[in-house]
Parts: C-alpha cells; sequence; structure tokens
C-alpha cells in the first residue's frame, strides 16, 4: 500500500506509470508531471477504469474511501462508471434547476387537485414569502438553514401559521424534485421543531352586539380601502359565510337574481349556490353537488352585488385580486382593513359568523318569551346553524335537505340585514372616491 510520502515524492518519468495502491487502485503519474487516482475493476466480464481525481486535490485517503465506495457498488451488481456519470448528470441537472422552476412545476401538477382559490393561495404565497430569497438558488444550494432563515422573516411578523403551511409546501416541492432526480434529500423536512410552536387557539373575537357589529362596517367602509375590499367585508357581514368562500365566489354561483331589473332580483328569491367543492367538507364529500350550501340573499346583499357587478361583472371572480383580476382578492384583504381601523384582537373576517349566531339566537329568544312560544326558539337555533353551514360529520340525510326551512331562512337572513345594515351608506356609494 502506498503512503503520503511515496506519492507526494512520486516524479515524472520518460514514459507515464503507475504506483499501485490496493483494490484496484492505483496512482498514475504523467511524464509531464501530472498524477491522478485511478481504479482498475471488471464489471459484466469487461475490464474498466475510473479515473477518481488529480492528486493533491484528491488525497490518498479521500481516493481510497472513493474506492471502496466504487467496491460496494461492484457487490450491489451496479456499474461504478455509470453511478458517477449518473452523478454528474443529475449534478449539473440540479445546478440547471432553480428553487422558483421547480415550484411552479409542482404547483402546475397539483392545482388541478385543489379548489382555484386554494391554489391561487398556494402560489401567492411562495411568491410573496419564498420566491425572493430561494426563487433564483439552484437545488443543491438551499439546505435546512436557508429554508429556516426564510421562514423566520414570516414568523418575525407574526405569521406563524402561514409559516408552518410554507415549510409544508416547501417540503412538498423538494419531494417532487427528489422525484424528478434533480434533489437527494428534503431539507425542510427536519426543521419543525426550530419554528415557533402555532398559538392555541381561542374563540374567534366578534362583536356580539348589533350596534357594535354595525360599528365594523362603518369604520371600515369609512377608510380609505378599495371599493372590491369594502363590499367583500359587507358582503361577508350579510351573508355569515367564511372568508375564504367570499374569497373565492364567481358569477355564476348567484341564483334568480335579474341584474336588469333596478332591485335585481325577480320572482323567486335570490339564493347563493356554494359548491360543496369550496364547502368546509370531509374530503369525500367535495364532489357531491348534494352538498351544495343554499345562502338566502337580503335586498341589501342584491345591492352588494349590483354594486360589484359594475367594477368586475365581466370577470369571473366577484372579488378578483387588485393585481391580478384571474386571483382572488388577498386572504388577508380583509382582516388588515379591520385591524386598520382599529378592531385588531376585537372583531375578525370569520367573527361574523359569531356575530350573526349570537345576535340572531338572541333576537329569537326574546321572541319566543314575548309570545310564550319557547319551541320557536329552538327551531329558530337550528335553522340559524343550517343557515351557518353546522353539519354534524356523520349526517347524510342533510346533504339532501338542503333547502329545508328556506322561507324561515329568508325571514332571518332579511331581518338580520335590516339591523345590521340600519343607517349605512347604499353599497353604490362605495364605488365612489378611492377606486385603487
Amino acid at each position: 500500500m502506498l503512503t503520503d510520502l511515496q506519492v507526494r515524492k512520486a516524479k515524472p518519468a520518460e514514459r507515464d506509470y503507475k504506483l499501485a495502491d490496493s483494490g484496484g487502485l492505483y496512482l498514475y503519474v504523467t511524464r509531464k508531471g501530472a498524477k491522478s487516482w485511478r481504479m482498475k475493476y471488471r464489471f459484466a466480464d469487461r475490464e474498466k477504469r475510473l479515473v477518481f481525481g488529480l492528486y493533491p486535490e484528491v488525497t490518498l485517503d479521500a481516493a481510497r474511501k472513493l474506492r471502496d465506495e466504487a467496491r460496494q457498488q461492484l457487490r450491489e451488481f451496479r456499474d461504478p462508471a455509470v453511478e458517477k456519470r449518473k452523478r454528474k448528470l443529475a449534478a449539473s441537472a440540479a445546478a440547471m434547476e432553480t428553487f422558483e422552476k421547480l415550484a411552479r412545476a409542482w404547483h402546475a401538477l397539483q392545482a388541478p387537485r385543489w379548489a382555484p382559490v386554494h391554489a391561487a393561495d398556494v402560489l401567492s404565497s411562495l411568491e410573496n414569502d419564498v420566491f425572493p430569497h430561494l426563487g433564483k438558488l439552484p437545488i443543491p444550494a438551499i439546505d435546512s438553514r436557508v429554508i429556516l432563515a426564510t421562514l423566520r422573516k414570516v414568523e418575525a411578523r407574526g405569521a406563524i401559521e402561514t409559516a408552518r403551511r410554507l415549510r409544508q409546501r416547501i417540503s412538498s416541492i423538494f419531494c417532487y424534485a427528489i422525484a424528478e432526480g434533480v434533489a437527494d434529500h428534503d431539507p425542510a423536512s427536519g426543521i419543525v421543531k426550530a419554528m415557533k410552536p402555532v398559538p392555541k387557539k381561542g374563540r374567534q373575537p366578534a362583536m356580539l352586539r348589533i350596534e357594535d357589529a354595525r360599528g365594523v362596517l362603518v369604520a371600515a367602509e369609512g377608510s380609505d380601502a378599495t371599493p372590491v375590499v369594502k363590499l367583500a367585508s359587507r358582503l361577508l357581514a350579510l351573508t355569515a359565510v367564511r372568508p375564504g368562500v367570499i374569497r373565492g365566489v364567481t358569477w355564476d354561483e348567484f341564483e334568480n337574481i335579474d341584474w336588469e331589473l333596478p332591485d335585481g332580483t325577480g320572482g323567486e328569491p335570490p339564493l347563493w349556490r356554494i359548491p360543496s367543492a369550496r364547502m368546509k367538507l370531509v374530503l369525500v364529500r367535495k364532489d357531491e353537488t348534494a352538498f351544495d350550501h343554499l345562502v338566502p340573499l337580503s335586498r341589501q346583499s342584491v345591492a352588494v352585488l349590483r354594486a360589484m357587478r359594475t367594477l368586475t361583472g365581466r370577470n369571473q371572480l366577484v372579488f378578483p385580486s387588485q393585481r391580478h383580476a384571474h386571483r382572488p382578492m388577498s386572504e388577508n384583504a380583509i382582516g388588515y382593513l379591520y385591524n386598520r381601523v382599529g378592531f385588531h384582537g376585537r372583531h375578525v373576517p370569520h367573527g361574523w359568523r359569531a356575530s350573526f349566531s349570537t345576535i340572531m339566537n338572541e333576537v329569537a329568544e326574546r321572541s319566543a318569551r314575548e309570545s310564550g312560544q319557547r319551541i320557536l326558539a329552538e327551531l329558530d337555533a337550528k335553522v340559524i346553524d343550517l343557515m351557518l353551514a353546522h353539519v354534524p360529520a356523520n349526517t347524510v340525510e342533510s346533504a339532501y335537505n338542503r333547502a329545508a326551512f328556506m322561507d324561515r331562512r329568508i325571514e332571518i337572513a332579511q331581518e338580520w340585514a335590516d339591523r345590521l345594515c340600519e343607517g349605512l351608506a347604499e353599497p353604490a356609494k362605495l364605488l365612489e372616491g378611492n377606486r385603487r
């Protein structure tokens, strides 16, 4: 076996020559003095040669490790030369593939499985918080420290859940890169314990008196927010649907509205049919039209839609993004608006559901006490739950009873709208002024 001293003192001769080590490894010395590590082996009854690199860039110890790795590959019936070529090609491909390029390919592959709003949210979150830091980097240059530094910027602004969702998305992108052969591991998988824990959730902050609830809209609509955000906020309050449902609503989800008539309504009561795919349902129900959710629309809700029709009637989305008409408005737009006008920690977009439920159940209780008919309050409580799409997890028959108590639901929706919108400006007025 060779020693470091022998390798270092090997001088050029009149002809190229070899200095043998062991296991097929040898030092090849040329007439010009270049020294390289090589290995002779047999594979498939053919003698072959493997070049490990030049000395002293590749030391004697490093050459022996490479030899041992090659011999292990031979024991596994793999050709070391072919394996080396594969690694080289993979490294070359990985160097050409930036994170953003891989991420967009991953998104395009996954998007057909997702609701359009969710697909847009995923891409926006990557564009806003990940691509500026990782987008131009080649896959091999990204390690766990780089990813963690990126996510901590998101955590620093208080978006703990967003940071955790981004980690999951980055991890999925690396799994896709591994499948494509441009990555060999997922550096995002092991950093969860280094991230901030998600705070325990309590009840969503909400105004539970009609005057206070109305005050949220007064403050929001008196701000410099865009008309799209103001009107989305009002329709959210009027319908008490989940905020994500508002963001993704398309014009074809509304029924029995004649846009040519002054009040927008025809013979049948106007309805909003929310497809089951956009509802908070177990996955197996998301393709069943029987689980579509029907929302009765008050006169005030129709007025909001008529106002929006003048802005976005040619779009598919009712409330599009300010920058991209084909994408829904930001998931944080309404929440940021409420924070700016003084309701941080007091009322959130999701809180309208608690406002509606609490206030209208109290109305039902008062009415029942005055009439002496307790059963009416109990019935209204069930109707209000139905309006909020509170469907028991193991209930099947409710899917086929989506129009149950529709007359009473229409009455409650209108009474809620009358109480909430008392003294508020007409929706068309919100189109005036700031149209950013």
